[in-house]
């Protein structure tokens, strides 16, 4: 008697797949696309679900002998709440995306004035018109008279890498301020903003001369008002710079960082690990290319412009624009050139450093945590989320929660009851450097340098609630310009 065939395992798989109707298999699919992309785009709903949507506690990071955390932060309440990001932009990613492509800004008007420096550059400042200047529509001017009311602080805006005064962020900031009553201005890059490219400047990382030809003019025609800085992205990067070069001699009362990149040869490393890094390098590259057809009658003359137009992400870009304006011989020199954070000690003022831990464009392994330590003017706040420049909070997305903490924390500064007398001070050398002790307590160090002998300036400093000027004997330190370090800087009026 023969024995029965015995059926091949395959063939009893085949047939058993095939009973399994086509919509399971569809569900199935779903499901696992769902897990990836979920991954994918390192979203964070289960963490908010299982945590009662109640967010992460922000963090903060400061000397324990800071006077600014104990006068001012630690009256901040939005600095030791905590943050939730918007539900369905819960991922750093789609948070990225959504303030570059939507934002929901709130409706700014500006009133425009053209500024032409000393070398021939111009540049644009939009001053945010409130409901109260009884202004219709938008006007231009030239002139060097500064639009101020008088009376209420100045806020600066410093917009991040081919950002200006419409990008949607910077409109979340400016419609806060300006309803608060405050004074606000919008610094536009060099070709930004619709404004030509008029001289052989153009703005980089660490490019700070228009910065501080601002601040000049505001400070000499309202020397009675406080001025408060805001830099976003590499424009946090570029304020930095500024207030290390000139550490106690800066004019400002208060500033603050938001989503600085620190240090560029990190950010440069971490651009080549994966498709997501990959992918904004490029956007980043791509952004710049169009910066750069805008002011091709100027950028072409300076730079490898072949390779402008042949790079792929931000690294070849670098290669071939601001390395070659620069004359560094590699991207990496060029990029040690550009680290604010090896500046960050050196700032005198007030200031608010807050980013996003999961910011996918400036890593957080740049964060320079030992600096922000050391330095009792600097505190850091970080968030587990908020992607880059957005922190969207609320179901419906129409507010940022950094631009709510800045406020916050500026309201605060300035609150702080004034001192009746100016604060004494004497100069001592101190492991080599020039030490300024000031009735603070505080001792504030500047590089000695005796090629200098500019003496009888006006040193000014901050006790968190406002800008004294003080008449003192002091050799200042003169200004660094490490990105171009053969290039003939003109004075800047």
């Amino acid at each position: 008697m023969d024995s029965p065939a015995v059926e091949s395992p395959y063939e009893l798989l085949l047939t058993a797949a095939l009973l399994i109707p086509t919509t399971h298999y569809l569900l199935g699919f779903l499901v696992i696309a769902i897990v990836f992309l979920y991954n994918f785009l390192e979203m964070h709903f289960l963490q908010d679900l299982f945590t009662g949507f109640r967010g992460q506690q922000v963090e903060l990071t400061f000397s324990a002998s800071s006077k600014l955390y104990h006068d001012v932060v630690s009256k901040c309440k939005i600095l030791h709440a905590r943050y939730l990001s918007t539900p369905w932009l819960c991922s750093p990613h789609l948070q990225t995306l959504f303030i570059t492509r939507f934002g929901n800004a709130p409706v700014v008007n500006y009133r425009r004035q053209l500024l032409t420096t000393a070398d021939g550059g111009t540049f644009a400042l939009d001053w945010v018109i409130r409901d109260d200047d009884n202004v219709k529509k938008p006007t231009v001017t030239t002139d060097d008279a500064l639009q101020h009311d008088g009376e209420n602080p100045i806020i600066i805006i410093i917009p991040g890498l081919s950002s200006d005064s419409d990008s949607a962020y910077v409109k979340h900031l400016a419609f806060k301020m300006a309803k608060r009553g405050w004074n606000v201005l919008v610094l536009n890059h060099r070709g930004c903003g619709g404004v030509p490219l008029t001289s052989d400047w153009f703005y980089h990382g660490t490019w700070t001369e228009d910065m501080r030809t601002v601040i000049k003019l505001l400070h000499s025609q309202y020397p009675e008002t406080a001025l408060f800085l805001v830099g976003t992205s590499i424009g946090a990067n570029m304020m930095i710079f500024y207030l290390g070069e000139d550490g106690i001699n800066v004019p400002i009362a208060g500033a603050a960082a938001i989503c600085c990149p620190w240090d560029p040869v990190i950010c440069d490393r971490f651009y080549k690990r994966g498709f997501k890094q990959r992918f904004y390098s490029k956007a980043l590259a791509t952004s710049l290319k169009g910066y750069c057809n805008l002011h091709k009658d100027v950028m072409s003359r300076l730079t490898d412009w072949e390779g402008i137009q042949k790079s792929r992400n931000f690294r070849e870009f670098n290669d071939s624009s601001f390395r070659v304006f620069a004359n560094y011989e590699t991207v990496d020199a060029y990029n040690r050139a550009s680290c604010s954070s090896s500046l960050l000690t050196k700032v005198m003022v007030p200031l608010l450093c807050i980013t996003s831990l999961d910011d996918p464009i400036c890593t957080n392994e740049a964060i320079p945590w030992d600096e922000c330590r050391i330095n009792d003017n600097v505190v850091l706040a970080t968030t587990q989320h908020g992607g880059h420049l957005p922190f969207f909070e609320g179901l419906t997305a129409n507010s940022l929660w950094w631009v709510k903490a800045v406020d916050e924390f500026f309201t605060v500064l300035q609150s702080i009851p004034k001192k009746g007398a100016e604060m004494e001070v004497s100069l001592v050398m101190k492991d080599g450097c020039l030490v300024t002790e000031l009735d603070d307590g505080i001792q504030h160090h500047e590089e000695d340098n005796n090629n200098n002998n500019n003496n009888n300036n006006n040193i000014s400093t901050c006790d968190w609630s406002r800008v004294i000027e003080i008449e003192t004997k002091c050799e200042t330190r003169p200004r660094k310009y490490p990105l171009f370090p053969n290039a003939i800087y003109p004075e800047m009026q």
